[in-house]
């Protein structure tokens, strides 16, 4: 059997990752089997324990997975020549919530609350998140509102601390929303 590159290993990884969090979507965290992720993904069971021991470590690259993608689109944002207001910010987000990794999300986040490994990657994604956001509302009133970049800093953290309090309502109410109540 050839070996796997480096690149190819992480496609592969992705394959899975992804192919777990939609079911994780779908079925729950605990519902979800091995031989789920295997349909789902087109690959063996050996193929999946190559990348991942168990589904523990899984479901922290899940985790890693949905969270990631919302920190890559803040990043994004910030580095614009001209960053969204707060308003329209929030508005970009929930617009972009996928209500299955919406779903995975919540399930991680009541993970957190008793498995010690979750628990850090929720934290370090939600700590890296609310960064985003600040440096986010930090760039439009500099860029936008010509702000000064010390009164920015201070201005950008509770308007931060809205906008992700509000986003992860979004998120919980989308996650709640039954799969029938999705919008077409």
């Amino acid at each position: 059997m050839p070996r796997l590159t480096d690149a190819r290993k992480e496609l592969r990884r992705a394959q899975i990752t992804e192919a777990a969090v939609r079911c994780f979507g779908r079925n729950g965290l605990e519902r979800t089997s091995i031989a789920d992720i295997t349909a789902e993904s087109g690959l063996s069971a050996g193929s999946i324990y190559a990348h991942y021991r168990n589904k523990a470590e899984l479901v922290q690259a899940a985790a890693r997975e949905v969270l990631a993608e919302r920190a890559k689109v803040l990043g994004e944002y910030a580095a614009s020549d001209t960053p969204p207001d707060p308003d329209e910010l929030l508005a970009r987000l929930v617009a972009a919530i996928d209500p299955a990794a919406a779903r995975v999300g919540v399930q991680t986040w009541g993970e957190a609350t008793t498995d010690p490994a979750i628990r850090d990657i929720v934290v370090d994604m939600t700590d890296r998140m609310r960064a985003l956001l600040h440096a986010c509302v930090t760039a439009w009133l500099i860029k936008v509102e010509h702000h000064e970049p010390a009164e920015a800093r201070e201005h950008a953290t509770p308007a931060a601390h809205r906008i992700m309090a509000l986003y992860q309502a979004e998120l919980l109410y989308t996650a709640l929303q039954s799969p029938t109540e999705e919008p077409a």
